[in-house]
This record gives C-alpha cells, sequence and structure tokens, in this order.
C-alpha cells in the first residue's frame, strides 16, 4: 500500500515571518503563495507543519 500524503499549500506569505520559519517554508518546497506540494505523512513533516502551520492549509491527499 501507498505510503499516505498531505497537500500542503501555502496561504499566508512568509516575508514578515521569522527566519527560521521562512526557512521551513522553502524546504518544504513552498516556493509562492498558493503553491501546493505533496508531502509524506510522516514525523518530519508533521513537525514542519506543527512550527509553520500558521502560514498552511494542509489537507490528506
Amino acid at each position: 500500500m501507498a505510503e499516505k500524503m498531505l497537500k500542503i499549500t501555502l496561504v499566508k506569505s512568509p516575508i514578515g515571518a521569522v527566519p527560521k520559519h521562512r526557512a521551513t517554508v522553502t524546504a518544504m518546497g513552498l516556493t509562492k503563495m498558493h503553491k501546493t506540494v505533496e508531502l509524506p505523512d510522516n514525523a518530519s513533516t508533521r513537525g514542519m507543519i506543527a512550527q509553520v502551520g500558521y502560514m498552511l492549509k494542509v489537507e490528506e491527499a
């Protein structure tokens, strides 16, 4: 069975955010507003979402 995936969309600009949060958003592959990426539902992805969740919209893919 395939690994569970999460659809993550950047809905708030990281311009005014803490530099560490900006780096996390970039590391997730989110380079522009309203861009959506699919990442595996694992502990490291969940940790990133916990850190910058206020900028993201997360759905199960």
